[in-house]
């Protein structure tokens, strides 16, 4: 009864039928991280397929759609809010329009499931487009202006702890884009009667089953050894970091803190080389310009090398790269990489505003690359925003032995924001099959294996060192081999299979 009432709502039409539409998308987004409560999608998702094959018309449809997504990115991205209220003296005005802002842009993919759902018969095969049609256009979330792939439907499974091992190992094969697509299926299919329901059930167990199995087992290559890694967390709040009028004391605390962590690492980890991490941000000037901070990081570290981001001067008035350098053992630097995905309204100004939010923009780097380094071994460095790209974290043909991104996400606060940016980060080690460094200014910072299980963290707003011996890399997983064509193949499969219920459709009422 309480079902036939709540998709009643949308079928009125109206205001009311609107605001049940946009609450629906925000409690879908309950089951995105840190929450994951995904046992709400089946509701969420089943109402919204409900009122969408019930509208009266396309327009309907398309508008149903339209509000979903903007219920759901909005609350999935409330965050953002945040970052305006650390400038808040220069962009108050947009306070109330941050997270709506950017919901607005990419609300509308929503109504492609919502239109090409209705083009196919009622019962599986409308499940089968739905589902299909709706990966597909979230995928295409890389294409939008330096891509924003935020939050997909799969990362609903990051349950904390061993049960989210479990439910995400399958991400080895088919990466989160297909867990988004099994999921919005097994949200549908639990709707389609008793054998549907018996289908989902039977399948949860062999996906949990097979998730148990591989999240319980070792697989690392013979012959990689990892070196221990020193994470250093500054706790350091963005105020601070913009208004750089405590720099040299945020500095010194993150001398003190690599002398401390260089030697619990002797103590912890005898005998293993380490590296030291520092996170975006962390130096408050041009490292590259100055070389008595150098060599005072190097006198800190003990002859360990360090890791850590620092801007760098591009061509150009007020043009900057956003950039992780290595630092040797004697203070010379080893290596540059240049961020190259850049986040749009964060790091650059996007064609569609009509004015300047960003005092000063990033220049974005070459692309990825694989450093070959003295007791860091091969990493594939990178820089905050790049790490959310699933089958775009890897250079091609470099693969590394472990993978590291730093960020500073004390823009975001104590919210979700940071904790999805870093669930994101264990989707990436499952995919790949390589062990994940994801070190952050304020924190969380974390560590996890090559099949996503947690090593160790930090906590959000603390001054902490995290020293832990790094695992090694598995061989090759089948997503790591064919990347997002295997999700994005199965989509069209499913688009397919619809597309041929519907000949079956139409040729037996022409019988």
């Amino acid at each position: 009864m309480v079902v036939k009432a709540l998709c009643s709502l949308p079928q009125q039409g109206g205001w009311r039928g609107a605001v049940f539409m946009l609450v629906l998308g925000a409690v879908a987004a309950l089951a995105l991280p840190p929450l994951c409560f995904s046992p709400i999608l089946p509701l969420a998702l089943g109402l919204f397929y409900k009122a969408v094959c019930a509208a009266p018309g396309r327009r309907q449809a398309a508008l149903w759609g339209f509000l979903f997504g903007m219920g759901y990115h909005t609350a999935g991205l409330y965050w953002l809010t945040n970052a305006i209220l650390t400038r808040v003296h220069e962009f108050w005005w947009v306070v109330p329009f941050a997270a709506p802002g950017v919901a607005l842009l990419i609300a509308p993919l929503v109504m492609v499931p919502a239109l090409f759902c209705r083009s196919v018969p009622p019962g599986w095969p409308r499940v089968a487009m739905f589902a299909g049609s709706w990966t597909l256009a979230d995928m295409a979330r890389v294409f939008y202006f330096s891509g924003f792939p935020w939050n997909p439907l799969g990362s609903a499974l990051e349950v904390p702890g061993w049960l989210g091992d479990w439910l995400i190992q399958p991400a080895s094969l088919i990466g989160v884009d297909g867990l988004t697509l099994l999921l919005v299926l097994a949200s549908l299919a639990v709707w389609q009667g008793r054998r549907g329901l018996l289908a989902v059930v039977a399948c949860a167990g062999l996906w949990c089953g097979w998730g148990a199995w591989r999240a319980g087992h070792e697989a690392v290559l013979p012959g990689h050894v990892n070196p221990a890694v020193v994470v250093v967390q500054g706790n350091v709040t963005e105020d601070e970091v913009l208004g750089r009028d405590d720099a040299v004391s945020q500095f010194r605390s993150y001398l003190e803190l690599t002398a401390q962590g260089v030697r619990d690492a002797q103590r912890l980890v005898p005998g293993r080389l380490a590296v030291v991490v520092w996170p975006e941000s962390a130096f408050p000037g041009l490292l590259e310009e100055e070389g008595w901070a150098r060599q005072a990081i190097a006198a800190a570290a003990s002859g360990a090398p360090v890791l850590l981001g620092s801007d760098r001067r591009a061509a150009g008035v007020d043009r900057w790269y956003n950039s992780l350098m290595a630092l040797a053992p004697d203070g010379h630097i080893e290596a540059i990489y240049d961020k190259s995905r850049l986040v749009p309204f964060g790091e650059y100004d996007p064609w569609i505003l009509p004015f300047h939010l960003l005092p000063a923009e990033v220049v974005p780097g070459p692309g990825l690359i694989t450093w070959n380094l003295p007791q860091v071994g091969r990493v594939g460095p990178m820089v905050c925003y790049e790490i959310v790209f699933s089958g775009g974290v890897v250079a091609p043909g470099q693969r590394p032995d472990w993978l590291l991104t730093i960020s500073n996400d004390a823009w975001y606060g104590n919210s979700a924001g940071p904790r999805q940016h870093l669930a994101t980060g264990r989707l990436r080690a499952v995919e790949e099959g390589l062990p994940v460094v994801f070190v952050n200014n304020r924190g969380v910072s974390a560590i996890y294996d090559a099949r996503g299980r947690e090593v160790g963290r930090t906590e959000w707003g603390r001054e902490q060192v995290l020293v832990r011996p790094l695992p090694g890399p598995e061989a090759k997983t089948f997503f790591a081999l064919l990347g997002r064509w295997i999700p994005a193949l199965m989509s069209l499969l499913f688009v397919g299979a619809a597309l041929v219920g519907r000949w079956f459709y139409e040729k037996g009422r022409s019988v």
